[in-house]
């Protein structure tokens, strides 16, 4: 199991195996490169043992509180300071850490597991109980998969979900019995009695503050300042990514300011025009005296889609994950540490989609419900789709979301093939299979936890944290720069920046039909004249045009696979439409051709991989 996360951890590992537990630990040295070794104990009794994924960026001040109440550290490693915090504080040491973490702590005199993971879900963390007794856990779902008594067998309601988002959302995964620890969660696992549910120990505020543009500019830079500086402390250089986008610009700037030495930006272009932000990065990187690093990515690196799928461990149908594993891969060459942009969106509203729904939901508020049903669901149904046309023709989407309520209205713009969709391509048998956990579930139980009185923004916002963001966003990097013993790095979802941002009214986030109002506004004296107005290109592939070209056969030869044709899922008439209506250029099934091909290469090769691998 350790040896399978070895990626991770290239520069160490450890084991300890005891009666009634064992940890194993894969190290990527960051901080204290000679000490903190893992599984790290309290002293050589070791009645209390960590084992630690990620990065504390206040270790130093926490171990410098701990020293001052009696406690003797014998390493200068965050991974103590999280221990000692735990034997100061308990479970509820939690609440004073920044960073992003995934750990586990056996604390042997009271027979206890502690499990949990960081605020905004950056670091990953499976666990799967065994008929035995048993509890595993893992970073990543390959290492459970080693053990022979882990049963790989496909959850229906997953496998649905995954249809529908492109990603299988927290706190399931793909196969019944393995679960993930959602973000923000504790586990307390008591030994001799049963596994408890995950307690969730920190949520976010979005109740507005009043205050003037100025004052709100003033608090954004000092935030953004706090933020990126928290995040450099490192024994080893730390990197940024640099995209053609306001988010990670933002960051390179705010580490240019920080630094003695250029920074090191890395940035990922495309040979598709259309696609290719490399313009916009080599002016930002030039304007910031930065040290530039340029690939580019060629329409033939399809070589990389099965390593992909084995990166994952679960089908995961984010295209942008092939260049997110290029860019790290460029990365890995010049550092172990890099900062990105990721939060930015999500924070403070960036997503165009989010402007889409804000007129919708203006429209809800002046029409009843019943009539809306009435009106805009039959002139969704017989209105063309038009995905070739301008977006003033594409009508369908917006008539269809507005019979719907807001979440089923989010939903339906976030989804991979939205219900109609997936009735048209699932068989019978796993429909009948998945009809009491419809997927739009995850977005309703987000909405749940909100306050009736958040506006429309805060809860849209809040529901792509817990889902968008935790179950696509963070794992995509986590993954792609994990599988190169690389650590990305996310200061813009530093948990007191995520709860600063939550309490701006919603018109410092969208103004005057743009998204990130007050970051726009904030960093533009930071950046060459000009680059805010330059438009964005998203972080992306030319995936339509790829798969009817040089992907083209490789799409078909996954259709035509037993994996996906004997599985007993799928119409197969819809399975060919698809292909069909899209090769011929009639529409754009870009992305649910894609959740398929990276679902068959899943079922090739990790879970039927393993089948054979343990034959």
């Amino acid at each position: 199991m350790n040896a399978a996360i070895a990626h991770r951890g290239p520069d160490g590992d450890g084991v300890h195996c005891e009666a009634g537990a064992g940890l194993g630990h894969r190290r990527l040295a960051i901080i204290d490169l000679e000490g903190g070794v893992q599984p790290l104990f309290n002293d050589e009794i070791g009645d209390f043992a960590i084992v630690f994924n990620g990065e504390i960026y206040n270790h130093r001040e926490l171990a410098a509180e701990l020293t001052g109440l009696g406690h003797i550290f014998h390493t200068r490693s965050d991974t103590e300071a999280i221990l000692r915090a735990y034997m100061q504080w308990g479970a509820d040491c939690v609440a004073r850490l920044r960073g992003m973490f995934a750990f586990a702590i056996h604390d042997r005199r009271a027979g206890r597991l502690l499990l949990a993971r960081d605020r905004l879900g950056m670091k990953p963390l499976y666990y799967s109980a065994l008929n035995d007794g048993w509890l595993l856990f893992a970073s990543e779902i390959g290492a459970l998969l080693r053990h022979p008594d882990v049963k790989r067998e496909i959850d229906p309601a997953a496998l649905s979900d995954y249809l529908a988002y492109g990603y299988v959302p927290d706190p399931l995964s793909i196969y019944r019995g393995v679960g993930k620890l959602p973000p923000a969660c504790l586990l307390d696992v008591q030994r001799g009695k049963p596994l408890p549910e995950p307690v969730r120990y920190w949520d976010l505020e979005y109740a507005p503050r009043q205050l003037s543009d100025a004052e709100a500019l003033d608090e954004l830079r000092a935030q953004l300042r706090d933020a990126v500086d928290s995040h450099l402390i490192s024994d080893v250089p730390v990197g940024a990514f640099l995209s053609g986008g306001v988010d990670s610009a933002a960051v390179t700037a705010q580490m240019a300011s920080l630094l003695t030495e250029p920074v090191r930006a890395c940035t990922i272009g495309f040979d598709a025009d259309a696609f290719d932000e490399t313009p916009q990065a080599r002016q930002a990187a030039a304007h910031l005296g930065a040290e530039h690093h340029l690939l580019m990515a060629q329409s033939d690196r399809f070589d990389l889609l099965d390593a992909l799928a084995e990166t994952y461990g679960e089908p995961f149908a984010d295209s942008s994950a092939l260049p997110t594993w290029l860019v790290c891969q460029l990365a890995r060459t010049q550092t172990k540490v890099v900062l990105s942009g990721d939060g930015g969106d999500e924070t403070l509203g960036g997503y165009a989609r989010y402007r889409f729904y804000l007129n919708e939901e203006r429209v809800r508020a002046r029409i009843p419900a019943g009539v809306r049903r009435a009106l805009f669901g039959p002139l969704g149904a017989i209105y063309p789709k038009l995905d070739w046309a301008p977006r003033g023709l594409r009508a369908k989407s917006t008539l269809q979301a507005l019979a719907r309520d807001a979440v089923e209205a989010v939903f339906h713009g976030v989804s991979v093939l939205d219900d109609d969709q997936r009735a048209a391509l699932l068989s019978d048998d796993l429909q009948r299979a998945v009809a009491e956990t419809p997927p739009v579930r995850h977005l309703h139980a987000a909405a749940a936890r909100r306050d009736s009185h958040d506006s429309f923004l805060s809860r849209t916002l809040y529901g792509d944290l817990h889902t968008f963001l935790a179950g696509r966003v963070l794992v995509k990097v986590d993954r792609a720069s994990m599988a190169h013993g690389l650590e990305v790095r996310a200061p813009l979802l530093d948990y007191r920046w995520a709860e600063w941002s939550a309490r701006l009214p919603d018109p410092m986030k969208i103004r005057h039909g743009r998204g990130k109002w007050l970051l726009r506004e904030g960093v533009a004296p930071l950046l060459p004249p000009g680059y805010l107005e330059q438009p964005k290109r998203g972080f992306s592939i030319p995936l339509a045009q790829w798969l009817r070209g040089p992907l083209k056969g490789r799409l078909l030869d996954a259709l035509a696979a037993p994996a996906l044709r004997q599985s007993g899922w799928f119409n197969l008439g819809q399975l060919d439409r698809l292909a069909a209506e899209h090769l011929t250029g009639r529409r754009d099934h870009g992305a649910a051709l894609w959740s398929l091909l990276q679902l068959e290469a899943f079922l090739r090769r990790v879970h039927q991989g393993f089948d054979a691998a343990s034959s």
